[in-house]
């Protein structure tokens, strides 16, 4: 569990790295969103016949990376259309 929290860290802060721009993400979003790349990175390896979610492979970690960055552009989105229409809202 210790090496899923580790690698889940890990995948997200490649995440950010190869995600242009800058992000505004704590550390404990980063963790969560690389963990939720690893499970998908994990299920898909899985499906793919190279591994199970819990193993550490090479597919598995190139598709939990590729999963996460997706995951930091949808959180990035999501925050930046609340902080949008937050503004919106004071202006009235």
């Amino acid at each position: 569990m210790l090496g899923f929290i580790v690698a889940g860290l890990v995948i997200g802060a490649l995440a950010r790295l190869i995600k242009p721009g800058k992000q505004d993400l704590s550390i404990a979003m980063t963790l969560l969103l690389g963990l939720a790349g690893s499970v998908i990175g994990g299920v898909v390896a899985g499906l793919l016949g190279t591994g199970s979610v819990w193993e550490l492979n090479f597919l598995g970690f190139v598709v939990a990376v590729i999963a996460s960055v997706a995951l930091v552009g949808v959180f990035e989105g999501f925050s930046h259309r609340r902080a949008i229409s937050g503004r919106a809202s004071t202006r009235f």
